[in-house]
């Protein structure tokens, strides 16, 4: 009997000789120890043991480190991680991708098919030996950074996410396999056409805009292409459609790009030619021909005539068909012609915040009639006299070149001017209800409740600061936040500083000089508490009436910060369905956002949030950029205990129950004690 010996591992780690047993134990053994592993793990490691903190034991914890805030995640065996292969595990949470970074030997990581959500910081692509990452049918978003990538990684999927651009693509010199289909870029990302070893390329269902084929890598060393479902510009010959199949260019361009037919393809061969026919004297030798000659004779040319007959039968059809052919075309033409005049107008609607012109045309032709005389009433200026005239000038004409990109307003579209006395306004068009005046109540009316709603003035409110009623058009004027908004100094600029380029496409934020970052922990809740005083004036009610104002809207796009970074809650005013109680959710739901640093929030991450910070495992969501810049001071320990205190906050304000909710002056006691504030600080 054959026999092997079967070799373990003892309690120290050293590689010991069982007993000699038979084959087909040694055999059974190990079929159970395979199938084993592949139940438990989606891990390949080492065999080294954990004890003794070597470093299958370091990357056991990194593991653990990087995935305690994703629930259904078991921790895999002890040993040095090579691969990470998790996918369709109901994985829900956010991921530390900086963690991740740490494992030395990771070479494949597949997530795919989860629930995962967040951002993927640029410094995860670091990972040394990192070679194919899936991360695909997952809910992660934002901009895909990639700061330093690891010289051998090879494939990358991020299919079926929410991501909204790629930044930094030539640093994956490498990379041969890239899928970002099915997310939201609209760009094609820069850097793309240096990357020479790709072979298969998916940038479909993105409505990208780009240059076919320049923004893309060689053509020539692509096997597989598809650029379906995108808005791209340019022209594609017939080779390109030859090489990677029609479907590649379903949808692909607007109106824009062409398809070319290709000098070398194929042609189809001419039409056969008709049998030459023969005549036949009459007389001489065929009077005298026998019977079967005579027969064959008429069956011959009983055949050209039908040979003829179908010769001419095809030729009319094919010049029917060609006519046919002409009228679909033209048909084709003119749909294909209004299809892109729509497209440009949709586009043209989509780059300047969807909203129609119609409201905009509305106002420049009241500016351009007896209506450019309707005065423009400033509250803090009354001596200033302006009319509609004046901000049309101002504006440009209500022009493109003044109008602002729509950020998340409920309003129609907005436009920066500068009047005398170098006073920066933004302009916006009232399309709707507003501060409870309808589209149709007369200008006395209206004029009474814009006085109103200026009455509402506190540190952390953006202040209305006049109006002008032309007819049925009304204009109102806000105070110009150079800063912008909340969303763009959390998600849009690294690590939140105004000084740095928008990698995603913005402009530059001219405030070199200023390198103050809301990246710090005191300023995270300064915001938070600004914004929870703003919510709770407007709360407190109208001047005089007790009826409370409901924001309805309360999203980090609405949060303006000022020259000190001071928040003020813009976009009130509206009527809303919403309680008061519906802006404590909101508000729990953008301090988890402000605290954690991600973005997309829905109720299944508030869920995954509030489930964290029930199980006292906060601190392992807070925003690693607060944590770094937090870490190795004598304090941490204190401004960590404040980050969760925070988190607990937002915890209380997102109850399922609106009763179980906090009133917002509760909460701003709660914030003021979590951190005491500075004297200069303003009060409610």
């Amino acid at each position: 009997m054959l026999v092997s010996f079967f070799p373990l591992f003892d309690a120290s780690g050293s590689l010991t000789l069982a007993s000699p047993m038979p084959l087909h134990s040694h055999l059974l053994l190990l079929l159970l120890a395979l199938s084993t592993s592949v139940v438990a793990g989606s891990v390949s490691s080492s065999p080294s043991a954990c004890a003794g903190g070597g470093g299958g034991g370091g990357d056991a914890a990194i593991v653990a480190a990087a995935f305690r805030g994703v629930r259904n995640f078991q921790l895999p065996p002890c040993g040095a991680v090579r691969e990470l292969r998790l996918p369709s595990r109901n994985l829900t949470g956010a991921v530390a991708w900086a963690a991740l970074a740490n494992l030395s030997g990771l070479a494949v990581l597949d997530l795919s098919g989860n629930a995962l959500q967040g951002a993927i910081p640029g410094g995860f692509w670091r990972a040394p030996s990192l070679r194919h990452v899936d991360v695909s049918g997952n809910q992660l978003g934002g901009a895909l950074r990639v700061v330093e990538a690891s010289p051998r990684l090879e494939s990358l999927n991020v299919s079926g996410n929410r991501f909204t651009g790629v930044a930094g693509a030539e640093a994956l010199a490498g990379l041969r396999v890239l899928d970002v289909s099915a997310n939201r870029i609209r760009a094609v990302p820069q850097g793309l056409r240096r990357l020479a070893r790709m072979s298969r390329l998916d940038l479909s269902r993105n409505a990208m805009q780009g240059r076919f084929p320049g923004d893309l890598p060689p053509l020539a060393g692509l096997r597989f292409l598809n650029v379906s479902y995108n808005n791209f510009s340019g022209v594609v010959d017939g080779g390109a459609v030859k090489k990677f199949g029609h479907s590649a260019f379903v949808h692909s361009g607007n109106t824009s790009l062409v398809f070319s037919e290709n000098s070398t393809a194929r042609r189809p061969p001419p039409p056969p030619s008709p049998p030459p026919s023969h005549p036949h004297r009459s007389g001489g030798k065929n009077d005298t021909a026998t019977p079967a000659r005579r027969t064959r004779t008429r069956s011959r040319r009983k055949h050209l005539s039908v040979v003829t007959v179908a010769v001419v039968c095809g030729v009319v059809s094919v010049a029917m068909l060609l006519c046919l052919v002409g009228c679909v075309a033209c048909g084709v033409l003119r749909c294909r012609k209004n299809r892109g005049k729509e497209a440009e107008e949709e586009k043209r609607k989509a780059h300047w915040g969807g909203k129609d012109e119609e409201e905009v045309v509305a106002v420049a032709a009241a500016a351009a009639k007896g209506s450019s005389a309707a005065p423009v009433v400033l509250f803090e200026r009354p001596l200033l006299e302006l009319t509609l005239a004046d901000l049309a000038a101002a504006t440009s004409g209500f022009g493109r070149e003044s109008q602002l990109a729509e950020r998340g307003g409920r309003s129609g579209a907005a436009y920066r001017a500068v009047l005398p006395g170098d006073m920066h306004v933004v302009v916006r068009v009232v399309d709707g209800a507003m501060a409870g005046v309808g589209e149709d109540d007369d200008p006395a009316t209206a004029a009474t409740a814009f006085r109103d709603l200026a009455r509402l003035r506190h540190p952390n409110i953006l202040p209305l600061l006049g109006y002008c009623i032309a007819g049925k058009e009304k204009l109102l004027l806000y105070e110009y936040m150079e800063k912008g908004d909340l969303h763009r100094w959390l998600h849009e600029l690294p690590a939140g500083r105004p000084d740095m380029e928008d990698d995603t496409g913005g402009d530059i934020w001219e405030v070199a000089e200023d390198k103050r970052s809301i990246s710090d922990w005191p300023t995270r809740h300064r915001i938070a508490l600004g914004i929870a005083r703003g919510l709770a004036f407007l709360h407190q009610g109208w001047a005089g009436s007790g009826r409370p104002v409901v924001h309805g809207h309360l999203v980090p796009t609405n949060i303006l910060l000022g020259e000190d970074l001071e928040p003020r809650i813009s976009d009130f005013g509206h009527p809303s369905d919403t309680t008061p109680e519906g802006d404590v959710y909101s508000f729990g739901v953008l301090v988890l956002e402000l605290i954690t640093g991600q973005a997309g929030w829905d109720e299944a991450s508030v869920s995954w949030a509030r489930g964290i910070i029930r199980d006292q495992k906060g601190l392992d969501i807070v925003d690693p950029r607060v944590r770094d810049e937090a870490g190795g001071g004598p304090e941490t320990s204190t401004v960590e205990r404040e980050m969760v205190e925070c988190l607990r906050v937002g915890y209380l304000c997102t109850a399922q129950s609106p009763e179980k909710r906090p009133t917002m002056q509760q909460v701003v006691g709660v914030l003021k004690d979590i951190r005491v504030a500075p004297a200069s600080s303003s009060s409610t």
